[in-house]
């Protein structure tokens, strides 16, 4: 599941490379199913419940689910680009939002709290503590700076199957949900909008957009409790080192 993982965080480090203004979905998509399948590994998400695409790219507000367009990224844009990959039969699967050239600075700021809440949720995803208590931390830091958790759409059991229980929600309450043991593995996905936390999909029955129109941030890391304690799978180094080497 770390191998499945790492080739996500790969993927994403590829495509952080070429992210820019007069970039498409589409193209980002060619890249990652290449980049994959180089990899040994196979897209996780294509052909599943008849994704037509190997990434899912979601923007401004976009929540999740956007299928890849056409459309060119402008400056100011944020970008939720979620990948999956499957290596030798265990689903890796996360996500990142990217920042097209210089974004508005309240913008920058949700993105900067939701990447923040999602290291909040995974210090709670501990041998002991209940499913409850990573929804009850995420959605504090999130609704402490104003911002809306989106209800309709949760974090999940990861294995063989890209979704297995337990649902892991953004809200919740302490000490409610199934129990965390050894070896639970699942993926911690904050939604966090800049508006309200009431979502709508749009008639292609993929794209999940805010009711409001304001932005929305994503970001998702793959953890596997070991030893009482949360385990990164997943990582942004690839991405952050890519993004670096631009400036």
């Amino acid at each position: 599941m770390r191998e499945a993982a790492q080739v996500v965080s790969r993927t994403l480090g590829k495509i952080a490379e070429i992210i820019g203004p007069g970039v498409t979905g589409k193209e980002l998509d060619v890249l990652a199913e290449e980049y994959i399948l180089s990899q040994g590994a196979t897209p996780g998400f294509k052909g599943l419940y008849g994704c037509p695409s190997t990434v899912l790219v979601s923007v401004n507000e976009q929540v999740v689910h956007g299928l890849p367009s056409d459309i060119p990224f402008k400056e100011g844009d944020i970008i939720s680009v979620d990948c999956g990959a499957v290596w030798k039969g265990y689903y890796g699967d996360h996500a990142y939002t990217f920042e097209i050239g210089t974004v508005a600075p309240e913008v920058k700021r949700l993105l900067e709290v939701t990447k923040e809440c999602l290291y909040i949720g995974i210090e709670e995803a501990k041998a002991g503590n209940r499913v409850g208590d990573i929804g009850f931390a995420i959605q504090q830091h999130a609704e402490k700076h104003g911002y809306g958790v989106v209800r309709d759409l949760v974090g999940h059991g990861l294995g063989q199957k890209l979704h297995e229980d337990p649902q892991v929600p953004n809200y919740g309450r302490r000490g409610r949900g199934k129990k965390i043991a050894n070896g639970l593995t699942i993926a911690i996905e904050p939604m966090i909008n800049m508006g309200t936390e009431k979502v709508m999909q749009l008639d292609d029955n993929w794209t999940i957009v805010t009711q409001d129109g304001q932005p929305s941030a994503h970001f998702e890391h793959d953890i596997a409790v070991v030893d009482g304690k949360p385990v990164i799978l997943s990582t942004f180094d690839y991405v952050e080192q890519a993004l670096a080497a631009k400036k």
